[in-house]
C-alpha cells in the first residue's frame, strides 16, 4: 500500500533504523494490516499507522524514549515474572514507543521472541521494532474501546486510533496539541496515498 518512494517521502529525516525493509519484513506477523477492505480502507489504515508512528518517533527518528529520567518506572513488580533484564529496562522502544515489562512480555510471547528477558532486540532489530508497533496496533485496546486496526477497517475513523494509542492522555480536551499533530501527519500522509481521510479525525 506505500512504495519505499512514498515511505522516504513522509520521512525525509528518518533514523535510518526505521527501514522500509524491516517494515516489509514484518507486515507477515498480522497480515490482516493493510490488507482489509476497499484500496480506500487499506491505504488510510496505513496512513494511520504511519501517522501516530510519525507522532510517537518525531517523524522516525527516535528509537528510544528521551527522557531517560523515566526509564526506572516501567518495571511493575506486581508481575508474578518481574523485569528480569532489570528494573530499568522496559522504557519506550520503537515506532510506538514499546513500555512497561507486561508489554514486553505480551508483545514477546505474541511474537514468539523472549523480549521479556531482551528487550533490547526493539532497539536494535528493524523488523522486530517494526513487529511490536504492529503487535499493539492490531492487537491492543490501550485506552480506548478497540483496536486501531479495528477502528480504521471498522469505519470509526482516525480519532479512534488515536484513543487506542494515549486516549488517557490526549483524548477529551486532554491535550489536544498532540492530537492536532497526530491529525496533521495523518492528513498529509492520505494525501501522498491518494486517498481521502474519511470522516472522525478527532478524538
Amino acid at each position: 500500500m506505500v512504495s519505499e518512494a512514498q515511505f522516504n517521502q513522509m520521512f525525509p529525516n528518518r533514523n535510518s533504523f526505521y527501514s522500509y525493509a524491516g517494515l516489509t519484513a514484518a507486515l507477515s506477523s498480522y497480515p490482516a494490516f493493510a490488507t482489509t477492505g476497499s484500496d480506500t480502507v487499506r491505504r488510510q489504515e496505513a496512513a494511520a499507522f504511519l501517522a501516530n508512528v510519525s507522532h510517537e518517533t518525531g517523524g522516525l527518528v527516535y528509537v528510544v524514549e528521551q527522557n531517560t529520567a523515566n526509564y526506572s518506572h516501567y518495571c511493575d513488580t506486581s508481575q508474578p515474572y518481574g523485569c528480569p533484564a532489570g528494573q530499568s529496562a522496559y522504557y519506550g522502544r520503537g515506532p510506538i514507543q514499546l513500555s512497561w515489562n507486561f508489554n514486553y512480555k505480551a508483545a514477546g510471547d505474541a511474537l514468539g521472541i523472549n523480549l521479556l528477558n531482551n528487550p533490547t532486540l526493539v532497539q536494535t532489530d528493524a523488523a522486530i521494532a517494526w513487529k511490536t508497533g504492529l503487535w499493539y496496533w492490531n492487537t491492543q485496546n490501550g485506552p480506548g474501546t478497540m483496536t486501531a486496526h479495528t477502528a480504521m477497517v471498522g469505519g470509526y475513523g482516525f480519532g479512534e486510533t488515536i484513543r487506542s494509542i494515549n486516549g488517557s492522555l490526549e483524548c477529551n480536551g486532554g491535550n489536544p496539541a498532540q492530537v492536532q499533530s497526530r491529525v496533521n501527519a495523518y492528513q498529509s500522509f492520505t494525501s501522498i496515498l491518494g486517498v481521502p481521510t474519511g470522516g472522525n479525525l478527532s478524538c
